[in-house]
């Protein structure tokens, strides 16, 4: 049974657990110090390349350790004040630049703000944001759901939480927060079957290490364990 923590939550009532610093890859070898979790960095560079983004979509920043979280916070409080810090920056261990899960993307230009990169609705930015969940991600923070994530809406910054979770949260307009809730609430005895291209999933959540299935799966069939942050477990199962 694979592990991963694809669909770790993290936010300020949900901080970054202790865990083994992810496997990171650079995404352009122009900005080499901008890093993500292996898999994720693949798949992006994949859909950055699908819409034609290389040149015109900049990667602004991804992995972050604690310190350089803290230092951004600390800056930015002093340069923007408090009530702008609250909005835009993450508290020290509750940021998901943490995870190596998380990418703030920018439009290519000569100045990028790096709190808030310009990343527009149309054009090449556009067609990624149409394409994301494709490839797995997720616009983090919508406009709207400030309440429920507790961070402005911000059109740069996007998460991996893999294929088929992406593409649900985007079809039902579901922030990680209320999809990881809707599993625990309706998936917890049964799971959520669906079909994405040729795969047919099943999704289920479970409370506890101790409820997580054991039985050896068919030939032919795949299973994926994710912590969820919350206290339980998300298995995904496709073949």
């Amino acid at each position: 049974m694979k592990r991963c923590n694809t669909l770790l939550l993290v936010n300020a009532s949900h901080p970054m657990p202790a865990a083994a610093a992810p496997e990171l890859a650079a995404l352009d070898r122009r900005w080499p110090e901008v890093t993500l979790e292996r898999r994720a960095a693949g798949l992006l560079r994949a859909c950055v390349r699908a819409v034609g983004g290389q040149g015109a979509i900049r990667p602004v920043s991804g992995w972050r350790s604690r310190e350089e979280q803290q230092a951004i916070w600390d800056a930015t409080l002093d340069r923007e004040g408090e009530e702008f810090t609250r909005k835009y920056v993450a508290r020290p261990g509750c940021s998901e630049h943490q995870t190596g899960l998380a990418i703030d993307l920018g439009e290519e230009m000569e100045e990028i703000d790096f709190i808030r990169p310009a990343f527009p609705e149309d054009g090449v930015c556009g067609a990624f944001r149409r394409q994301a969940a494709q490839y797995g991600f997720i616009l983090r923070y919508p406009a709207g759901k400030e309440a429920v994530t507790g961070i402005a809406h911000e059109p740069w910054h996007f998460r991996y939480v893999g294929v088929p979770h992406a593409g649900v949260m985007a079809e039902l307009g579901l922030t990680l927060e209320e999809y990881l809730a809707l599993l625990r609430r309706d998936y917890a005895r049964r799971p959520l079957c669906l079909r994405s291209g040729p795969y047919a999933f099943q999704i289920q959540s479970y409370s506890g290490e101790e409820d997580l299935p054991a039985a050896p799966l068919p030939a032919g069939t795949y299973r994926q364990v994710s912590e969820d942050n919350c206290g339980g477990f998300v298995v995904t199962t496709w073949r």
